[in-house]
């Protein structure tokens, strides 16, 4: 006469955390099973019962007990070795697609898509993209990147990095540059509604009727906005918004200007007139870093909220919707927070140096 299955032993602790398990809504299916036999063998259910209430074979229930006898809680999703599915596609397989992803190219093209893959594998295009996905492999995206070839790059950022993270006292630290050839931009046909199943529309041609440059400085620490436009990107037309500048920005307060190596920031004129205005203090990030510069921020959704999807029939048109934003941004401001020291932006251009030099070697 076969004896009745023992009760599972399981302590206060692990009866907790298998309860957790068997109640979730996110752990695997397999997972929340295992943890249900567990509690019903604790109570003192035999496995044939256990399997039968939760629709798997009896040895399997055995086997969990097995191993929780002998592990307790320890990795307790894992599969064991030799255990599971086995890979329908031989790691041989595996290793070659991703090899030819990262180091091939197809014939004639650019870049691989999941079909072209497969056809040179052997594959299905599911299998190449689970294999990718997996990797975390994205030959269809790229990314443009420049690193500055700026002599001084180093102390231009940690300069312009200082500035944000550890701004001067009795002072104000503007982020500042041009946007420029902004296009007032006329469709040639009205543009088609919104409704269910169906985006908003525009035409893909357009008429222009002239552009503007808009002068901006971003307050780093507030996030408001001082800004203008006016009809060309000349040092005059700089000098101007420094005027404008010295005069929104109250008396007692330095100006710290961040901005880009543009030859008209460093005019002859423009330096006579920093020099009888001492509070300007000019800084400038190295060459190709644009990204170091957070009025780019701004500026990228400045085009995105009030430019790309608008309609102008002129250039004043496009000025007052300009201005509107302008307005609105700055009586809801958002600062930027800036977070990357110098430090940790040095490590990843040095890094990406060394990626280069191997490269091009």
């Amino acid at each position: 006469m076969r004896l009745p299955t023992p009760a599972l032993p399981l302590s206060d602790g692990h009866r907790e955390v298998l309860e957790a398990l068997a109640k979730s809504g996110v752990s695997s299916h397999r997972d929340v099973q295992r943890a249900r036999a567990l509690l019903l063998a604790g109570d003192g259910q035999a496995n044939t019962r256990i399997g039968a209430t939760l629709g798997v074979s009896p040895s399997t229930v055995r086997a969990w007990r097995e191993r929780f006898a002998e592990d307790g809680l320890k990795e307790f999703g894992a599969v064991r070795p030799g255990r599971g599915r086995k890979p329908s596609i031989p790691s041989g397989k595996v290793e070659a697609i991703v090899h030819a992803t990262l180091h091939e190219k197809p014939p004639g093209e650019t870049h691989w898509s999941c079909r072209s893959m497969a056809k040179a594998q052997g594959v299905s295009s599911a299998t190449v993209q689970r294999i990718w996905s997996a990797r975390n492999i994205q030959p269809h995206r790229v990314k443009t990147f420049k690193l500055s070839n700026d002599k001084r790059f180093e102390e231009k950022l940690v300069d312009v990095v200082g500035l944000y993270l550890n701004p001067p006292e009795k002072a104000i630290v503007l982020s500042m540059d041009e946007k420029s050839q902004i296009q007032a931009l006329d469709r040639t046909q009205a543009s088609l509604p919104m409704k269910k199943g169906r985006a908003g529309t525009m035409t893909h041609d357009y008429k222009r009727h002239g552009t503007t440059t808009l002068f901006a400085a971003l307050d780093v620490l507030t996030g408001t906005v001082i800004g203008e436009c006016l009809p060309r990107h000349r040092h005059t037309k700089f000098l101007k918004f420094l005027r404008t500048i010295d005069r929104e920005v109250p008396n007692g307060l330095q100006v710290h200007l961040i901005l880009d190596n543009y030859s008209t920031h460093k005019h002859e004129t423009v330096k006579t007139w920093l020099a009888k205005h001492p509070r300007f203090h000019l800084h400038f990030t190295p060459t190709s870093s644009s990204w170091l510069n957070l009025i780019e921020r701004w500026f990228g959704k400045l085009t995105d909220k009030a430019i790309r999807r608008g309609i102008f029939h002129s250039v004043p048109e496009l000025i007052n919707a300009i201005e509107t934003y302008l307005t609105l941004n700055n009586e809801n401001p958002e600062p930027f927070i800036w977070t990357a020291t110098a430090e940790q932006i040095l490590t990843k251009v040095q890094r990406g140096r060394a990626t280069l030099q191997t490269i091009t070697s």
